[in-house]
């Protein structure tokens, strides 16, 4: 198929059939649950993964793919016909999957075309910048064209969510400045932000009813929104979440996804998050 692709990975939280019937490569980041590997935690859907979970009494951990992983994602992309591709990763300051993708570039670089792009973002935050880049490859856009649409829509995106514990957070070194609601848990529900690449402390909240209101707020301030999406770690009031939304954005056009196991890992179960795309760079 010629064209533009897109390749990115599982930290994105995409729906993996409708990006392959759209010809989206993912590369997968390695997610183990104590003696249960990759190779079987691959498999897992996101609700077979926080079911899986529950019954564990350890906490999942996660690795960055290999360089490997993403050339022979990039060489199946130019063997299938495509002219060029644009990458689109998890954080660089989360992880070192950009910089596997950056190395799995270079490696290729007199085979096919790859722009390499740092989210700077976790979960629809990275995935809406993939959607807004596979949307103008679709239309036949060109290499650069497709990496400025993923560019500007990270540009204007924003990711805030809200966790029942950090405990994930905190094992699993991702914490930032989210460091600062440590020794409070009892007493509120953290709201977080991803912010320059990190997970940054951006309010607290004495309830989990409030937090859910809060992030709605949140949504309504921004300003008109070309794209909203809802993650969750198969919180059991995310429809609270939607409906709420729903009051300024049309529910029919609110995406709700899984968080999966990738960010999953280190959110943690019960976290909601909201992400959403402004529509003039507010």
């Amino acid at each position: 198929m010629p064209g533009v692709r897109l390749v990115t990975d599982s930290a994105a939280d995409l729906d993996p059939r409708e990006m392959a019937a759209r010809g989206v490569a993912l590369v997968h980041l390695d997610v183990r649950l104590g003696d249960i590997g990759p190779e079987v935690t691959r498999q897992w859907s996101p609700e077979e993964f926080w079911l899986q979970c529950s019954k564990a009494d350890v906490l999942p951990e996660t690795s960055a793919p290999s360089p490997g992983a993403f050339q022979e994602a990039f060489l199946a992309a130019r063997d299938d016909g495509a002219d060029g591709i644009v990458c689109v990763t998890l954080s660089s300051k989360l992880s070192a999957t950009y910089q596997s993708a950056a190395t799995a570039a270079d490696a290729v670089a007199g085979e096919i075309p790859v722009s390499v792009v740092d989210s700077l973002s976790v979960t629809m935050g990275e995935g809406l910048g993939v959607i807004s880049g596979l949307e103008a490859a679709e239309s036949g856009a060109s290499l650069e064209e497709v990496e400025q649409a993923v560019r500007t829509t990270l540009a204007n995106s924003h990711v805030y969510g809200t966790f029942d514990t950090l405990d994930n957070l905190r094992k699993g070194g991702r914490i930032g400045g989210a460091q600062a609601f440590l020794g409070s848990l009892l007493s509120i529900k953290p709201v977080i932000e991803i912010r320059d690449g990190v997970v940054e402390p951006e309010s607290r909240q004495r309830t989990r009813t409030r937090s859910l209101e809060y992030l709605a707020d949140k949504v309504s301030q921004a300003g008109p929104l070309a794209r909203l999406a809802v993650m969750h770690a198969a919180a059991p009031d995310v429809d609270t979440l939607v409906s709420l939304l729903a009051r300024d954005f049309d529910r029919d056009k609110i995406l709700v996804t899984y968080i999966g196991p990738v960010i999953g890992t280190h959110s943690g179960p019960g976290a909601v998050g909201v992400c959403y795309e402004l529509a003039s760079g507010k």
